[in-house]
This record gives structure tokens, sequence and C-alpha cells, in this order.
């Protein structure tokens, strides 16, 4: 009996490894709940056994191909039509894999820093709009699992939620205000995929390729190889401080006492997720080349200290995302950087950053939302999102979708000097200029020695002629160039003015 039950046995487990190694598994976006971009075609990939049969049925089509040498298929579905209405997506091998409650409509790519990551219950509208979410079941969300790596990576993790009061808390708070916009205006389905990751530079978030293509960009590589040589004694440094930080936690907790410091900043090395590359490579490449309308970024504030390097390095990362998807140059729309002192709320590091952002509109299908009324001057993050996903979904809306909408503040367009003053026209004025607070605050002037003084502004039409006692000849012109600007201008849409200079000092 023995003989015969464990060849049995033998056998059963041959079987079993057999069945593992042969499953058909998708690529991880395709889930329950998920949302397929309709208007363009669906790509659905995924892996099995080189050679393996693999088809995939979904809203009445049906399309069969053989996975490669690799172990690596992919089907693309024709352009589908939106629709609200559950849908299976099967997925067959020598396995079926049936995924339910699949809907079709606007897919966007979320992505940044923590103010992107910034989640929905931590906002000042979370205790209305969280119950509030049960009314919008055709919004969905995947967060996608942090995650560094040297190289690209094929899978990752996140699963497809539905909006309801038990998960909205958790979404991106600026990608689900968004969402709500988007969808309410064209009523249908939206999906968010959510990838971002707080404290993080531009870099990490660039492809291999881009970060090769300039050669300005080698102050990047230059900056990590000396940071992966000092690892091993910072690494030291760095454990003897949490060492300590630890004693004095335990101390303040002994005597009853709060404890506030916050523990010792990990040094960059090999896994940081300051690697140069490394977040594209472990949460944009698993994604591509998901169907997806475009692309929203929050991210700037861990740059800002190097504004120079920003323009490069963002242009270099649309492109190579575009590239990465082979969409397209699919619509490209960020959030500027909110007012914020920044350790000083007169210096200008952020208005630099601001600039460079700005600069990047030279590219096709970018757009931006400026937030610098909105911030919070104390906290670099700002509790309001619901008006930073508006002020994105106006863009998206206007560019996007061709709705008539004002997608943009009042845009610097010009400046003459006439007599004392300087008279500064602008574009996108959408039905006039307006200074709520009745005082135009926000200009400077300067004269030849390049000296900026606070000036007198005032509105003329769509013009704003600015006036300052202190510089009687000025040559030059400024708006919200501070970190932490007082700006006042807006058009009669409500939106503000797009800080600017003049002159190129």
């Amino acid at each position: 009996m023995q003989a015969p039950r464990r060849f049995l046995v033998i056998l059963c487990a041959f079987a079993l490894l057999d069945a593992a190694r042969a499953a058909v598994v998708p690529a991880p976006l395709f889930t329950h709940n998920a949302v397929l971009q309709r208007g363009k075609p669906v790509p659905v990939w995924g892996t099995a056994d080189a050679g393996e049969k693999v088809s995939v049925a979904f809203a009445g089509q049906s399309l069969a191909t053989t996975a490669d040498a690799a172990g690596r298929w992919r089907i693309d579905l024709a352009p589908l039509p939106a629709s609200a209405t559950p849908a299976e997506l099967v997925i067959k091998g020598t396995n079926t894999i049936t995924l339910t409650n699949i809907l079709v409509g606007e897919v966007w790519l979320a992505s940044g820093q923590s103010n992107m990551e910034w989640a929905l219950k931590n906002t000042y509208d979370a205790s209305l709009d969280i119950p509030a979410s049960a009314r919008f079941p055709q919004i969905r969300h995947i967060q996608i699992a942090k995650k560094v790596s040297d190289s690209p990576l094929s899978k990752a993790s996140g699963t497809w939620n539905v909006a309801s009061p038990a998960t909205t808390g958790d979404f991106s708070a600026v990608a689900y205000y968004f969402a709500v916009d988007i969808h309410q205006f064209l009523n249908v389905p939206i999906g968010i995929i959510h990838s971002s990751w707080g404290g993080t530079r531009i870099e990490s978030w660039l492809t291999p390729d881009a970060l090769r293509s300039d050669p300005a960009f080698a102050t990047v590589a230059e900056g990590w190889t000396k940071a992966l040589a000092s690892y091993p004694d910072a690494k030291l440094k760095h454990d003897a401080a949490v060492t300590a930080w630890k004693a004095d936690q335990a101390a303040a907790k002994a005597a009853g006492q709060a404890f506030t410091k916050r523990a010792p900043y990990p040094p960059w090395g090999p896994g940081h997720h300051a690697t140069p590359g490394g977040l594209n490579n472990g949460m944009i490449a698993p994604l591509a080349p998901y169907a997806l309308r475009g692309a929203l970024w929050y991210q700037g504030e861990a740059n800002a200290e190097k504004a120079s390097e920003y323009h490069a390095l963002f242009s270099a990362l649309i492109t190579g995302w575009r590239s990465q998807f082979a969409q397209g140059d699919f619509p490209f729309y960020w959030a500027q950087l909110a007012n914020y002192k920044a350790n000083n709320a007169d210096a200008t590091p952020w208005a630099s950053l601001r600039e460079a952002q700005n600069r990047t509109l030279a590219l096709p299908g970018t757009g931006q939302a400026v937030i610098t009324d909105i911030g919070d001057y104390n906290d670099i993050h700002p509790r309001n999102k619901k008006d930073v996903g508006r002020r994105l979904a106006r863009i998206a809306l206007a560019r996007t979708y061709d709705k008539n909408l004002a997608a943009s503040g009042p845009v610097f367009a010009a400046a003459e000097q006439v007599g004392p003053s300087f008279r500064v026209r602008f574009t996108e004025v959408w039905g006039g200029l307006r200074a709520p607070l009745n005082t135009l605050s926000g200009f400077e002037l300067a004269g030849e020695d390049k000296v900026f003084k606070p000036a007198d502004a005032k509105i003329e039409k769509d013009t704003v002629l600015v006036t300052s006692a202190e510089v009687p000849d000025p040559v030059a012109v400024r708006y919200a160039w501070r970190n932490a600007p007082a700006a006042g201008l807006f058009n009669n849409e409500g939106l503000p003015a797009v800080p600017f200079r003049s002159d190129t000092w």
C-alpha cells in the first residue's frame, strides 16, 4: 500500500507544479472593479507558459494569442464605448480568470509626492465628502504599492476599489476630487491609478532612458554615486541617532511627558526612494502600457532648492512617460507649488521652482493649476485639496474634453514702461481682472540696480498699472515672486494669476 500511495502523492505534486507553472497571470492593473479606457485600443497583457495559447473576452470581443519564449503575452482590444454596466473580463489559458464589475470610461494616472498622496480622510472636507462618496460607485481608485527598483519591473501590487464611505478616505484626495468633477460633467466611469510617494524627488520618477537623455543630468548620477560611497558611514551615524532617539522616547514615556521629536531621517543609500529612476522602475514601468487618457502630477517641493534643474528634469519626465506608455502625447496636467513659507516666506526658491513648472508648458498637451491662493503658510500639506482637484478638472474639461470653461487664471503677456509705471497685459482674463481683497498685492518693481521694491497696483480694464515711489524709473516687474506670496489678482472666474517676472536676472 505504501508504494502506490507514494506514487500517487508524487503524481499529485507534479500535477500541482505543472498547473502553477502554466497558470495565466494578468498584469497587476487587471483586477475586479477595474476601469478600462474608452475610445482607444486597450492592451491586456500578462504572463503564462512559453507557447501557451491565451484568449481574452470582453464586451463581445474575443481575441487570442500565444505567449512568447519568455512567457509574455499581450492582446489589444478594439476601442470600447463608455459603459457603466458592470461586465466580465475573461482571460483563459490552461486556467480561467474571470474579473467582475469591470467598467469602461476615463482613466487617469495620478503621481507625485506627499500632496498627491495626501488622503481624502485628512482634508478639510472629509466629514462631508466621504459619506457622500456612496453616490459615486462609478469612480474607482487603485493604489500602487511603494517599491524602489534598480531595473524596470513587470509587476506591481494594488487593487481597484469602488468609491464608497468605506474606501474613499484612503483615496488620493486631489485625484478623487478631480474624478468627481470629471464624472459629474461627462457622466462616464472614472478610474484613477494612484502611484505616488511622499518626500520624493523628480529624478526618482524618470525613466532610465530619460536620465541618460541629457548630459546635464550627469550631476544626478554623480550625486547618487557620492551618496552610495558615503552610505556605510552615514548608516552607522543614523543607527546611533536612532538608538539615541529611542532612548529619549522611552525616557519621556517613563516621565509621562509628550514626545514629539521625529525619528532620524534615513540616509540615501541602496533601496532608498531617492534612487534615480528607482520609483519609475518600481511604480510606473509595471503600469505600462495600460490604456489611459492622461496623467496628473503634484510634486516639486523636494526639488525646490535646486529649481534650476527642474525644467529639464520635468520635461524629460513627461516625454519619458509618454514614450513608456506609447499612447502619443497624452495630456499631462500638474499642480504648481502652493504658497508656503519654506523656512522664509520672503525667499524665492519656490518661486523659481514655479517658474520651471511654468516653462514646461512649452510641451504639447500640458496644463497647470495655480494654487498660490489656497496653500498654507505654515504647513507644506495644505488641507484644501478640493480646489486643487477642481482646478485640474477644469483644465482637463477645457483642453482634453473640449468644454467651454476657463482653465487658467490671468497669464502674463507683456509689460511696458509708462513713465514711472509699468503696464502689465494679460491673457486668460475671462470676463475681466479682479482683486477680491480690494488691495492688489504681490507686485514689485526694480530699476537698473535690480533691487525689487513693493509696488502699488491697480486694475485698468484688462491690464494692471504698477507703480512704486521707491522705483521712479522701473525696468522690470514681477508678481507673486515669493515662497509664500501675498498675491491677490484673479480673473472673473475666480482663478488666480500665474506668478511671473519680466526680467531674466
